[in-house]
């Protein structure tokens, strides 16, 4: 009994842990996911370098994204967002 009252700080702080840093990150890479796998062709992108273009062609791993008459190959996990005209 003494024991679970000493490690009960420890366990309420992994708790706190998990619910307020490793839960959200493992949300908003599963939107990441879902995101990057639903890109089409014609969708305009954001890089995670900052590239703003329209997706010219799609791969398994990679895309084409056209940006000022020039075509760009990426791999889809450098694709940030997508832009909502």
């Amino acid at each position: 009994m003494d024991t679970l009252i000493t490690l009960s700080p420890i366990i309420l702080m992994f708790v706190i842990f998990y619910f307020l840093l490793i839960r959200p990150q493992q949300k908003r890479q599963k939107q990441v996911r879902e995101m990057q796998s639903n890109l089409q062709k014609g969708d305009p992108i954001v890089t995670i370098g900052g590239l703003h273009g329209i997706v010219d062609a799609i791969d398994e791993n990679t895309i084409v994204i056209s940006c000022n008459n020039t075509k760009l190959t990426f791999d889809r996990a450098a694709v940030r967002e997508v832009k909502q005209d």
